[in-house]
C-alpha cells in the first residue's frame, strides 16, 4: 500500500543500511591503518575489543572483502531511492559519476604502493575511498532520477501515424498494380497498391516533380496496354508519354484479339501526325451533337466562361456557333462539315452569312434572333453576340491546324471491337490555349463515342486534365464504369482544377473518383486528402514532474492517419491515398502512406532503347498551304452557290438579305 506510514518505514530501512555500509568501511579504515589511528592517538581498549570481535567474522581477512560489503548495502540502499525525477537526467551522466567513483573506490589501493609517511599514506587511501563512495552515491541517486518510461523524441510523430497496408499482389484484367515500401512501427515493410477497378476513376495528384507520370502514369499506360486495352492518352509535353504508348505497342501488339492501330495528332510536326475529322458527319447524328461541340470549342478557347454557363453573352455565341456546325453537316450532306470550313464560314459578311443559314430550316430558331438584331439595326447587341465568336475562333485560323482537322485518317471510335486504337494527342505548353481548345472538341467527341454499351475495354488518360475542358467529366466518371472506360486524370492540384472547371465541378471531380494516388500537395488539397484518407488510432503519453513525484500517463486517441502537414512535404516518390473494390474483391486495407518502387536503372535502359514516333507522310509547306487556300475557296464555292440557288428560285428569293436596301 503507498501509505504515508510505509514510506516512511521503507526510508528508515533503506537509511540504516547505508549507514551500514558507511559502518563497515570505517572499520576498514580503522583495521587497515591501525597504525596511523595508534600514532593520532584515537585507538582504544573498547574500539580494539570490538574490531577483535569483527575480526573473528572473517570480514577483514581479504582485504576488498569489506570493501565489497561495503558497497553492497550502498547499492542496497540505492534500489529504493527515490530521486526527484528530470527530464533532462541522462545514463551517460549517472554512468560516468559511477565508473569515477569505481575507479577512486577500488583504485585506492593503490595508495600503499607509494613511499613515503604512514600518516599520509592512510589519509590518501581512506580520502580516495570516500570520494569513490560518494561518487557512486551520487550516481545512484542520478539513476534514480532518470524517467525509465521516457516520452518519445520524435517530433513529427512519424511512427504513431503509422498503420497496416495491403500486402498482397491482388491481380484481374483490369488491374494496375505498382508495388511499394511502406513503415510499419519502425519497420519497413513491402506492399501494393492495387488499383483493381480503374473503371471508378483513377486521380493522380502532385505538384511539378512529384512524380505523377513517372511512379503512376506511365505505368498505367504499359500495364492496361498488356491487359489488352484500347487507349487514349492526351500528353500535355508531347512525346513524352506518346513514346512509351508506341514503343508498348510495339511489343504487345501481337497479344490483341484484333491488332490495334497507332495514332498520333500533333499539330507542331505535321509529318507525325495523322489527320482526323472531329466533326465528321457520321458522329453528328442531331444537332445536340453540334451543341455540345460548339460549347467545348468556345470553353476551351475562354475558359472563364466556364464559371458564366447560362449567361446571355455566353449562350449567345454558342447558338450561333451550333447553328454553322449544323449547316454545314445538313449541306451536301456533312461533305464540308470540318471545324477549319466552320471558322471561315462564320467570317463572312453578316448579308451574306445569315442568307445562306437561312437556307436550313432546322436552325432558324437557332440564327432568327441574330437575323432580327441584324434587320432592326441593333447592332451593338449583335456585335456583343458574334464578335466574341468570332474573334475566339479566328485564333485558330492556321495553315498547320487546318490541314490536320480537314483530314480522315482515322475516327474516334477507340474501342471499337472491329477497329481498335490506341490514339495519343499531344499539346505544347507554349500554345495551350490555342491547341487546348482543338484537344478539346477532339476529347469530347471521343468520349461520346467511347461511352457506348458493347464496346472494349478503354483507357483515357490525361496528363495535366486542367488544360483542357472535357464537358461532363463527372457524367463519364459516374457512368463509363458499366462500359469498361477507365478514367486516369492527372492533375497538380485541387485549386488549379478549380480555376479552370470553377469550383462546384472540381469539387465532384474529386468526390466521385473513387482511387486517388497523391503526391506533395498543399493547402486545401492535403486538408481533403487527410480528411479522405481517414484517422486511426494512435498512442499518447502525457507526462507530469513535481518535487516529489513523477507520472506518466498512456492513452490511445483518434487521429489523423495522414494529417495535411505530412502530404505537404512527401519527397518525390512517395505517395498517400485510396483504392476502391469490387463486390468480389473486398479491401479491408484501402488507404496507403508509402513509398513507390521504380527500377530506375532498368526503366532508364528500357528508354534508351526506345524507337521514336516514325514519319506518317511526307508534306511540304506547300502542300499545306494549298490545303488552307482550298478551304477557303470551298466556303466561297458554297456561299456562291446557295445565293445563285435563291437568285433562281423566287419561293426562296425573300430569304436574301441586303441590309443596304433597307
Amino acid at each position: 500500500m503507498q501509505t504515508g506510514e510505509n514510506e516512511q518505514g521503507l526510508r528508515r530501512i533503506l537509511d540504516m543500511t547505508r549507514i551500514m555500509g558507511i559502518g563497515v568501511l570505517g572499520l576498514h579504515f580503522y583495521y587497515y591503518c591501525y597504525a596511523s589511528f595508534s600514532n593520532w592517538g584515537l585507538v582504544s581498549g573498547l574500539t580494539d575489543r570490538v574490531l577483535d570481535n569483527v575480526w573473528e567474522t572473517g570480514l577483514y581477512q581479504s582485504f576488498h572483502l569489506s570493501k565489497v560489503v561495503a558497497l553492497g548495502l550502498l547499492l542496497i540502499s540505492l534500489l529504493g531511492a527515490k530521486g526527484r525525477k528530470d527530464d533532462k537526467a541522462n545514463l551517460k551522466a549517472a554512468g560516468i559519476w559511477t565508473g569515477v567513483g569505481l575507479v577512486f573506490y577500488f583504485g585506492s589501493y593503490l595508495a600503499f604502493h607509494f613511499k613515503g609517511p604512514e600518516e599520509w599514506i592512510s589519509i590518501g587511501y581512506m580520502a580516495a575511498n570516500s570520494v569513490g563512495f560518494l561518487a557512486i552515491l551520487s550516481g545512484g541517486t542520478r539513476f534514480s532520477r532518470i524517467i525509465r518510461n521516457s516520452l518519445t523524441t520524435e517530433v513529427f510523430n512519424s511512427e504513431n501515424e503509422t498503420f497496416p497496408q495491403e500486402e498482397r499482389r491482388i491481380e484481374n484484367e483490369f488491374s494496375v498494380n505498382l508495388p511499394t515500401l511502406y513503415k510499419l512501427k519502425g519497420k519497413v515493410r513491402s506492399a501494393w497498391i492495387n488499383i483493381i477497378n480503374p473503371f471508378r476513376g483513377l486521380l493522380v495528384l502532385g505538384t511539378p516533380g512529384s512524380g505523377k507520370s513517372y511512379f503512376v502514369i506511365r505505368h498505367v499506360i504499359t500495364q492496361h496496354i498488356r491487359k489488352g486495352f484500347s487507349m487514349f492518352v492526351y500528353d500535355f509535353k508531347f512525346d513524352d508519354l506518346s513514346v512509351i504508348v508506341y514503343n508498348t505497342w510495339l511489343k504487345n501488339r501481337g497479344t490483341y484479339a484484333v491488332e490495334p492501330k497507332f495514332y498520333v495528332i500533333n499539330f507542331d510536326d505535321l509529318q507525325r501526325s495523322h489527320r482526323c475529322n472531329p466533326l465528321t458527319p457520321e458522329t453528328m447524328l442531331d444537332i445536340t451533337d453540334a451543341a455540345e461541340s460548339a460549347r467545348t470549342i468556345l470553353m476551351g478557347l475562354n475558359r472563364e466562361w466556364i464559371k458564366r454557363q447560362g449567361d446571355f453573352f455566353v449562350e449567345s455565341p454558342i447558338n450561333f456557333l451550333t447553328a454553322i456546325i449544323w449547316f454545314l453537316r445538313k449541306y451536301s450532306n456533312g461533305e464540308y462539315c470540318t471545324l477549319p470550313h466552320v471558322i471561315e464560314l462564320m467570317q463572312l459578311d453578316y448579308d451574306e452569312l445569315f442568307t445562306v443559314l437561312r437556307t436550313e430550316k432546322d436552325i432558324e430558331v437557332l440564327i432568327n434572333p441574330f437575323v432580327n438584331a441584324y434587320l432592326n439595326d441593333v447592332m451593338e447587341q449583335l456585335e456583343g453576340q458574334i464578335a466574341s465568336v468570332k474573334i475566339s475562333m479566328a485564333r485558330l485560323s492556321s495553315a498547320q491546324l487546318y490541314y490536320v482537322l480537314s483530314g480522315n485518317d482515322f475516327t474516334l471510335d477507340i474501342n471499337n471491337p472491329e477497329e481498335p486504337k490506341l490514339v495519343c494527342m499531344g499539346n505544347n505548353p507554349q500554345k495551350i490555349q490555342t491547341y487546348g481548345a482543338v484537344l478539346s472538341l477532339y476529347v469530347n467527341r471521343l468520349v461520346k463515342l467511347v461511352n457506348q454499351k458493347g464496346k472494349l475495354k478503354s483507357s483515357l488518360i490525361f496528363d495535366e486534365f486542367p488544360t483542357i475542358y472535357l464537358n461532363g467529366i463527372d457524367s463519364l466518371i459516374a457512368t463509363a464504369r458499366s462500359n469498361q472506360v477507365a478514367t486516369t486524370l492527372g492533375i497538380q492540384d485541387l485549386s488549379q482544377l478549380r480555376k479552370d472547371y470553377g469550383r462546384e465541378l472540381a469539387e465532384v471531380i474529386m468526390g466521385i473518383v473513387g482511387n486517388v494516388v497523391a503526391g506533395q500537395v498543399t493547402g486545401d488539397s492535403a486538408k481533403q486528402l487527410s480528411e479522405r484518407i481517414g484517422k486511426i488510432m494512435q498512442d499518447r503519453k502525457s507526462l507530469s514532474i513535481n518535487t516529489s513525484d513523477t507520472s506518466i500517463s498512456k492513452s490511445k486517441q483518434l487521429d489523423s492517419a495522414v494529417p495535411p502537414a505530412t502530404i505537404s512535404s512527401l519527397s518525390s516518390g512517395e505517395f498517400v491515398g485510396l483504392v476502391a473494390d469490387n463486390p468480389d474483391c473486398k479491401l479491408a486495407l484501402k488507404a496507403f502512406h508509402s513509398e513507390f518502387i521504380n527500377d530506375h536503372a532498368g526503366l532508364k535502359k528500357e528508354q534508351q532503347g526506345y524507337l521514336p514516333i516514325p514519319q506518317i507522310r511526307s508534306i511540304s509547306l506547300s502542300i499545306v498551304n494549298r490545303n488552307y487556300l482550298q478551304i477557303k475557296q470551298e466556303v466561297k464555292d458554297i456561299v456562291n452557290s446557295e445565293m445563285e440557288r435563291l437568285m433562281q428560285n423566287p419561293a426562296m428569293k425573300h430569304l436574301i438579305i441586303k441590309k443596304e436596301a433597307l
